[in-house]
């Protein structure tokens, strides 16, 4: 598959690395729809990537609402082909915080956002999916999951959002041997420190910080790149059931 003949669904693509996937996907000539609970910014990000481009209001907790913005999708582009991951939250809190013990719907919210978000997302496009007419492949449609690095190096006050990052990377095999049957393939992509909006409302000297933590290119990741990787996968049909990190060899350290 190449990706001007890409029909995506973007998760979390009002901003950050969903928006730079979305941009990457228009300017490749391929179809995207673009979902987030932010209207207003993705609204104006829909409108500015033209015409092969829609905006759906969705929260990917509410199976509802999934269901729904992907056969919206389906109506805007003829079908689903490409799903890329990547609402979600940080969800930064110590266990043992100073104001005592992390609140259990605190951790719950970020497993609802980042894990079951995903899933409901997943499925809903891959039953979507399963009746596109395959490729000489006999492919499909790919699923793109969101992990981390910090599902293998959670620093403190990480708990929870490593835990669902760790949770994305464990069901891509499953996933992808799963769906195998179908021509759908399954992956992950595991960023190191992005300039995402967060970081980019940083200090300038806490960003630069931020980025020489990684030996090789000793900077901040680029949201541009995380889309370039995007195409990759969709576009090399052995890559499957995998996490690729995608962080300049960075290790986190505990703090």
């Amino acid at each position: 598959m190449k990706m001007k003949d890409a029909r995506a669904v973007v998760t979390g693509a009002a901003s950050g690395l969903g928006n730079a996937v979305a941009r990457h996907v228009a300017a490749q000539g391929g179809k995207v729809t673009l979902l987030d609970v932010q209207e207003g910014p993705g609204q104006a990000a829909a409108a500015e990537l033209g015409a092969g481009a829609r905006f759906v209001k969705c929260d990917v907790t509410s199976e509802a609402e999934v269901n729904a913005a992907m056969d919206s999708a389906k109506a805007f582009m003829g079908g689903i082909n490409l799903l890329v991951n990547c609402a979600g939250v940080i969800g930064a809190g110590r266990v043992l915080g100073r104001n005592g013990p992390m609140a259990g719907d605190f951790f719950t919210k970020v497993i609802h956002i980042n894990l079951i978000g995903t899933f409901l997302c997943d499925k809903a496009a891959a039953n979507i999916m399963q009746a596109n007419t395959p490729n000489e492949d006999g492919e499909r449609g790919v699923l793109i999951h969101t992990s981390s690095v910090a599902a293998f190096e959670g620093q403190i006050g990480q708990a929870a959002y490593s835990a669902t990052k760790a949770a994305v990377m464990g069901m891509t095999m499953p996933m992808a041997r799963e769906l195998a049957a179908f021509g759908i393939r399954c992956m992950a992509i595991a960023p190191g420190i992005f300039r995402t909006p967060m970081v980019a409302g940083m200090p300038q000297d806490v960003q630069e910080s931020l980025g020489r933590q990684a030996p090789f290119p000793a900077r901040l990741g680029k949201p541009e790149e995380y889309a370039a990787l995007v195409q990759s996968i969709f576009e090399i049909p052995m890559l499957n059931g995998e996490t690729i990190r995608l962080d300049g060899a960075i290790r986190m350290q505990p703090k």
